[in-house]
């Protein structure tokens, strides 16, 4: 399985982050211990939303889908 997720900091709310991983678990202790350098200053973040996808190319393409105008319209209104 390969997940999309978006995270939310609780030290600076306004400051979310959407990603692709096919192991869930580990991509968030990643974030939260501070490897991740896109989310290092932003810690802790808390897991908002998820969704598993068999097919990694369509995991990916709606994380890529997400990042977009029309995905996070989609997101606000549907997903959280």
């Amino acid at each position: 399985m390969h997940y999309v997720y978006r995270l939310r900091s609780q030290s600076h709310p306004a400051f979310e982050y959407t990603g692709c991983t096919g192991n869930l678990k580990g991509r968030l202790s990643q974030h939260n211990s501070g490897q991740v350098a896109s989310t290092s200053r932003f810690r802790p973040l808390l897991l908002l939303f998820y969704a598993g996808f068999e097919d990694k190319s369509r995991a990916f393409a709606f994380e890529r889908y997400l990042k977009t105008g029309s995905g996070k319209a989609f997101a606000r209104k549907r997903l959280w």
